[in-house]
């Protein structure tokens, strides 16, 4: 019952902190395995939003280790693994959303940690700010400080100059628009 009430934000956390090229599934399973071996850990019930935060977090760091090592290895042993295309789509339309969504996922890693999971609860999962503010710890102005922040500079990087070969898109601005 924890795991069904908490999984949607506990994705947003994964996303926000997650390593490129990771699966949040992978992730939240992950998270859900040590939930349940270390449930018994918890001594204040009402600190429960902020263990599975910190669980999450956790979590989402170990892989990206992980990650880390195992790119180097892979490099030594296959230089153009790191580069292979995921799968072909067949479609223009989700061609286009695809890139838009790597896009956006690209300027939304440029974020520092704070402002990325501010703006990923509450856009992506549409979380209030009291919400955010339970999850995290931080008070709601701190929280509603960091969403607009945050948006502010998604938009700044999206009106940057494209490096060479990457074309300018408007997609930060009808993301963050569209969630105003």
């Amino acid at each position: 019952m924890i795991w069904r009430t908490h999984r949607r934000w506990i994705a947003a956390v994964l996303l926000a902190h997650k390593p490129r090229q990771v699966d949040v599934e992978d992730l939240l399973q992950e998270v859900a395995l040590s939930v349940v071996q270390k449930i018994d850990q918890l001594d204040d019930p009402t600190a429960l939003r902020p263990w599975l935060r910190m669980v999450a977090i956790n979590a989402a760091r170990a892989t990206g280790r992980k990650q880390t090592r195992r790119r180097g290895l892979l490099r030594l042993v296959r230089p153009a693994a790191a580069d292979e295309s995921e799968t072909d789509i067949t479609t223009k339309e989700m061609k286009e959303r695809q890139q838009r969504a790597r896009k956006l996922g690209l300027l939304i890693d440029q974020l520092p940690d704070n402002y990325r999971e501010c703006v990923l609860l509450r856009c992506a999962r549409g979380m209030s700010h009291r919400q955010i503010s339970d999850i995290t710890g931080l008070p709601e102005t701190t929280v509603e400080t960091r969403i607009a922040r945050g948006r502010r500079m998604l938009r700044e990087l999206a009106n940057q100059p494209a490096p060479v070969g990457v074309a300018a898109t408007g997609v930060v601005d009808d993301a963050v628009r569209s969630e105003s």
